[in-house]
Formats: structure tokens, sequence, C-alpha cells
């Protein structure tokens, strides 16, 4: 008798239906698992012996033999354990195999015999919903799993308790979803004294999606800005909280199985390796860029970040999507993220003040901004100054307008966007627009396309360029609350556009 029991692979969020396969036949005892397995694979057979001896079975002394079909597919995890465990347990008598046909497994076995948490659960839940199969997989994933709706999770904490639960003698409760994070306390806006242009710049990037550049001394509230952007932005849709929720899981990263409503904010160190922030490694997991979908990547003193990173982030930027390419394997991760940059004018940080700057300034100025190419520029719509704080400022008392305030401006330009670009399918705010659906959506007047030309002339602006001014100043005639985009649109928008030095960015 061959014992068949259905688990999945992952290949980036998808999931891959694999079977195990499982043969008790007469020989020397051997227990053998073929299929292409990874290392963590291989080692299951200890763990499942352990586990079976742990509740009081022990394996026949005879040839077992587990192949993983399909057998060309690199199988990795410990997810591994539990549907092996089973198959050994039907083709030993021990469960019935009509028990589990119905039934995708995957967990990691303890020694004890207990059943371990994994990464991945709620793509496999989904996928077994969509096959027609329940569910079966660690207890304290069952929550997790429950997020798929309509199918039936099994949930055991051991194997033993699942076990009972095939035969009769006990029943496992039915899993319940997880209730999603209660809702964070986010920094308010109003604690940043000054800085008014680039709260203004913030808010613009919140209500539109788009990436900001911060360039000012140490201390200015570039990071204390950045900070604060995750209470401006509208908690995620629906459909956008599952598939965000689906990568942190294939990280391993979906805590207590709730599932994720508040957009993402991802802040990694500038020593941060190129697959830790594009993704890759040993099994090509998400990297950064990935665990920001939906949400916010901020990276603080960029120039510091290694070029091949920043480079990295190029294609991700125009695609929302990266591509990991493996000689063993060809992973794609969703990428849909919202740069948040900050960076010092130069090394020393100081270069408008005669009184601080270092002795090579302003050739140190050219140096430190070369680090990012030109074509990182160009992907990047707002870009902002932040001066030092003036003392005046500091001592002055807080501004009245709290993040609060500002969230709802944003939150009506974000209903706005979605009710435009719902009737017209694809984007979901205005950084995303692009060909036709930008021209027809972003047009300005006459006086506004007149100013665009000119500026596009003498800032020398690239096509990139040209239609990220009008997105930005699609998403100011937003939060004014106009229909079109008028010349004031797009003079706000061309004022965050940096200019390279020795290019005048006057227009007449």
């Amino acid at each position: 008798m061959v014992a068949h029991i259905n688990t999945v692979a992952f290949l980036g969020i998808d999931v891959l239906p694999i079977e195990v396969q499982v043969a008790i036949s007469g020989g020397l005892p051997t227990f053998a698992i073929v299929g292409l397995p990874d290392k963590a694979v291989a080692e299951s057979r200890e763990r499942v012996r352990a586990a079976l001896s742990a509740i009081g079975l022990a394996l026949p002394a005879k040839r077992i033999t587990v192949n993983l079909a399909p057998a060309d597919v690199q199988k990795e995890g410990s997810h591994f354990d539990l549907p092996i465990a089973l198959g050994v347990l039907v083709a030993m008598g021990v469960i019935g195999l009509e028990d589990l046909s119905a039934y995708t497994a995957l967990g990691e076995l303890g020694l004890d015999g207990s059943i371990a948490a994994v990464a991945g659960v709620l793509p496999a839940a989904i996928a077994a919903n969509a096959s027609g199969r329940g569910l079966v997989c660690p207890g304290a994933q069952g929550g997790e799993a429950a997020w798929a709706g309509g199918a039936d999770v099994i949930a055991p904490r051991s194997l033993l308790e699942l076990i009972n639960h095939f035969k009769g003698v006990s029943v496992i409760a039915p899993a319940v979803p997880s209730p999603p994070r209660g809702e964070t306390s986010f920094l308010d806006l109003r604690d940043i004294k000054g800085q008014e242009t680039a709260k203004r710049a913030l808010e613009i990037a919140a209500a539109g999606g788009h990436n900001l550049l911060m360039v000012g001394p140490p201390g200015a509230g570039k990071s204390l800005l950045a900070s604060r952007l995750p209470g401006l932005l509208p908690p995620l849709s629906g459909a956008e909280a599952l598939e965000v929720s689906m990568i942190h899981s294939v990280a391993g990263q979906l805590e207590g199985g709730a599932i994720l409503r508040r957009r993402p904010f991802r802040d990694p160190h500038h020593s941060a390796s190129t697959p830790a922030l594009v993704g890759g490694g040993l099994k090509a997991r998400p990297g950064e860029i990935s665990l920001a979908h939906r949400g916010v990547l901020f990276l603080d003193e960029l120039p510091e970040f290694s070029r091949q990173s920043l480079e990295a982030l190029r294609q991700p930027l125009e695609t929302g999507r990266v591509m990991i390419a493996r000689a063993n394997s060809h992973v794609s991760y969703p990428a849909r993220f919202q740069l948040i940059a900050a960076m010092n004018p130069c090394r020393c940080g100081h270069l408008d003040d005669p009184q601080l700057a270092c002795g090579k300034a302003p050739k140190c100025a050219a140096e430190y901004q070369g680090k990012i190419s030109g074509p990182m520029f160009d992907r990047i719509d707002l870009h902002v100054d932040v001066p030092a704080v003036d003392p005046l400022d500091l001592s002055a008392p807080p501004s009245s307008e709290r993040s609060k305030v500002v969230a709802e401006r944003v939150a009506r330009a974000r209903a706005v966007q979605q009710q435009r670009y719902g009737q017209i399918g694809g984007p979901t705010c205005n950084a995303e627009a692009d060909g036709e659906t930008l021209e027809a959506v972003a047009a300005p007047d006459a006086d506004g396309r007149t100013l665009l030309t000119q500026a596009a002339e003498k800032m020398k602006l690239s096509a990139r360029g040209y239609h990220r001014i009008l997105r930005v100043a699609r998403t100011i005639a937003d939060l004014d609350g106009a229909e079109s985009v008028a010349r004031r649109h797009i003079a706000e928008a061309l004022s965050y556009r940096r200019v390279l030095p020795g290019r005048s960015a006057l227009v007449e």
C-alpha cells in the first residue's frame, strides 16, 4: 500500500501542490526521502522517528521510502515533517487514507510529538481552499489559516491530538480567525517644530503614494518626519491586507496569526546587504522591499547604503515587483512600496553653514551626493530641503494641526483616487498611474501645460520626470478638491523637483 498525503511547496508567495508518497516494503530497515529534498527535509526522518517514539509508536523494521512528487521541484523547509509523518501513519494502518485525502497538511514536528509553527500557512490555506480541501496546520497558526475563509481547518498542537481526532477519540475545535492587530498609537506630527514645507511634502506623499527624499543637516528632523508618516496613511483594504499578510506569512513574520491592517513601515539599517534589501539568500526569501509592499520603506542616511543595493531598487520602483534569479530558482515577489529617504547634503552635514562646514566644502557635497545615481534620483517624485530648525521655532508652542487632521485630508484624497481608478482598473493611487490613464486624469489646463513644457525644457526633465510632475500635481489637486490640474498645482509640483547643480529652476 502506498499512502498519498497532500502538502505544498512555495515559489515566492505562489503555492505549488506537492504529493507525499510513502511506501513500506520488505528489505533491510531503512528510511529514505527522495524527490529533491533540502537539508531540512532530509532531516525530517529523524524528527518523525523521534515524534512517533514519543507517542508510543515504533517504525516497522522494513524499508520505508518517501517520495516528494513532482520529483523535479526543489523541496525546502521543515513544514514537510507533518505530511511525512501522516503518510507513515497511513502506511502503517494507524490512520485511514480516506480521512486525510480531503486535507492539505504542513507543520514541523518536535521530538516530543508537538507540532511547531512554520512559514507560509496563510497562502497554503488559500490554495487548499481554492482546491476544495481542508488544511491541517500547527495549533498556534489555526487563527492565521482561518482567514482563508471556507476551508476546514484542523489545528492540532501535537501529533497524538491529531491521531485521536481522526480516530474519533476526541475532537479538535474548529479554528477561528485571529483578531487583527490592535490599533497602533502613532507619533503625532504636532510634536515637530517648524519644517512646514517638509510637512506639506509629507502630506502630499501620503495622499498620492509618492516617493520622497528629504535633504538636510543632522538634527533637522528628517527621521522624525518619516516616523510620522504611518499615522497619515489610510489602513489597508481587505484585498491589500490579505496580499501583504501572505508575504509576511511566507517570511515567517506574521505574529500570532493576526492579519495586518496597517500599512507596513520598514526601516532597515544602511549596512543591510542587497539580498536583505531586495530578497534572495539561500532560500530566496522576501527582502525589505517586499515586506514593505503596500506600505513604506524608509532609508535613512541614503548615500551610506551600498551602490549595488540602491541600484537594485530601480526596477522594483518602476514595476512594483522584484524578480530574484538564481541558478536553481527564479522567484518573483510583489514590491509596490513607497520609498521615503533621508540624507545629509554632504558627509559632515553642514554644507550651508560656513562655521560648521568642513574644509572640503563644497566639493565634498558633490562627491557625497554622487553616490546616488541620476536614474535613482529621477525615480523620486518629491525632493525637499529640511533646514536646521530655527531656535525661535523650538521655543514656540506646538503646532495646532495634529496628524489626525492631516490624515483626514489624506483619506479624502485617497477616496477620490479609489473612485477614479476603480472605474479604470489597475492603479490604486496617483503614484501608480501611467500612460493613457495618467494623461486622462492629470491633463493640466492650458496655462499649466505651458508652465510644465517650459519647466521640462529648462530643467532638462526626462520623460519619467515629466510624468512624475503630472502625478504629483494631480495629488495636489485632489488635496485641494479640484476637478482638474491647474497652473498652481503644476507650479507646486515643480517646486519639489530636484535641480541639478548649474541648472536654473526658474520659469518665466
